[in-house]
């Protein structure tokens, strides 16, 4: 049964009742679902195929600061999770934790990043097993967050940490999967919790797009094509405390723009510009929440890009893209307040509508299908 429908810009989100597990519901072509039955401290959640079978799974990364079981749910194909697995036997406190194909192999990789523990990647064997390699960075630091990229464009996915407090870094890849060259970037002092990898300014080279926390002005790192980023232009207002970031072309303009979650403040869109960039904004959540999480999706399937914000202490909001990135619609996806520390937007029933999954600390973690209005 049935207990809220959102309707918005010919999108329908259909919020089943709360108190139903994933198993024991008639599977339908929308909902609101639980994932697992662990009230965890869950810090981000990721999504993509990692055995293999055509249909995208979820990796959920739990502890923070204290150590927690990192777990693996592999979707049925109707996106719907009955398989769990522990990643390793090991439990860390883990704060992000990544997929990507960094030997080279056909498959998914996860690299874990964990708060003053060694930082590890996890290979795949091609059906969704997983061995842990060697560790990479500092083997004792404050991370944040993990980011991949082809950073020195070589052809495989190199890591970046972010370390609050302390330097962040840049392992690079051998092109096997082996991280053993580092270089740092940013601002040693920087409280960096998040970073993007985007081109920019369209000079065809990977930017670095830093939030920081605690006050600190926010920076766009530009590449000079060899590793060296040095070049940076600030966004935001200088003071801001910055939790999360998104990049996107809002506008449609050609240029990427910056979209921030912040706490205790409100949420706005940095414009790029050839002649002044991210010195044009505006602000798509007014609410002042304590923002911890931001993705874009085109939810709508109307060729722009919504925002979902997660917040902590108050609901979750779809911010609706009216098409220009100026003007803005939003919607609750549902009436709790819980710690939400990552949302991240991924297909998980194959329908070709993107859905929800959000990371709650101290929670229950949840997704939800999005379906067309009919």
């Amino acid at each position: 049964m049935w207990d809220r429908i959102v309707i918005m810009a010919g999108c329908v989100l259909m919020l089943a009742n709360s108190d139903l597990s994933a198993q024991s519901m008639e599977m339908k072509a929308s909902g609101r679902f639980i994932l697992g039955t662990h009230k965890e401290r869950t810090a981000s959640v990721a999504s993509g195929d990692i055995d293999g079978d055509g249909d995208n799974d979820i990796i959920v990364a739990n502890g923070r600061h204290w150590p927690g079981q990192n777990r693996i749910f592999l979707n049925d194909g109707r996106g719907i999770f009955t398989v769990e697995k522990d990643l390793g036997e090991q439990r860390s406190t883990t704060y992000a934790a990544e997929l990507g194909d960094l030997d080279k192999d056909g498959d998914l990789d996860i690299v874990v990043g964990n708060d003053m523990a060694p930082n590890y990647v996890y290979k795949n064997d091609g059906k969704g097993n997983f061995l842990r390699s060697a560790s990479f960075g500092m083997e004792y630091a404050p991370t944040r967050n993990i980011s991949l990229a082809d950073l020195d464009q070589d052809g495989d996915l190199d890591i970046l940490i972010t370390n609050r407090g302390r330097a962040n870094e840049i392992c690079l890849n051998d092109g096997k999967g082996n991280f053993i060259k580092k270089l740092s970037f940013g601002n040693k002092e920087d409280s960096t919790i998040a970073v993007r990898v985007a081109d920019m300014n369209n000079d065809g080279y990977p930017d670095l797009v830093l939030a920081n926390r605690d006050s600190q002005s926010n920076y766009v790192y530009l590449s000079d094509g060899k590793l060296d980023f040095s070049r940076k232009i600030p966004f935001g207002t200088g003071t801001d405390n910055t939790r999360a970031l998104s990049i996107a072309d809002l506008n449609k303009d050609g240029l990427q723009d910056i979209i921030v979650a912040n706490i205790g403040e409100v949420n706005a869109v940095y414009f790029g510009s050839k002649t002044a960039p991210y010195t044009t904004s505006v602000v798509f959540d007014p609410s002042e929440m304590d923002s911890y999480a931001v993705s874009v999706a085109d939810l709508d399937l109307d060729n722009d890009d919504d925002i979902i914000v997660g917040n902590s202490g108050s609901a979750n909001v779809i911010f609706w893209n009216l098409g220009d990135g100026l003007n803005w619609n939003s919607t609750t996806l549902f009436d709790e307040a819980f710690h939400t520390y990552d949302i991240i937007a991924s297909d998980l029933n194959n329908d070709g509508f993107i859905d929800i999954i959000e990371a709650n600390s101290d929670e229950i973690n949840r997704y939800y299908f999005t379906q067309k209005k009919k």
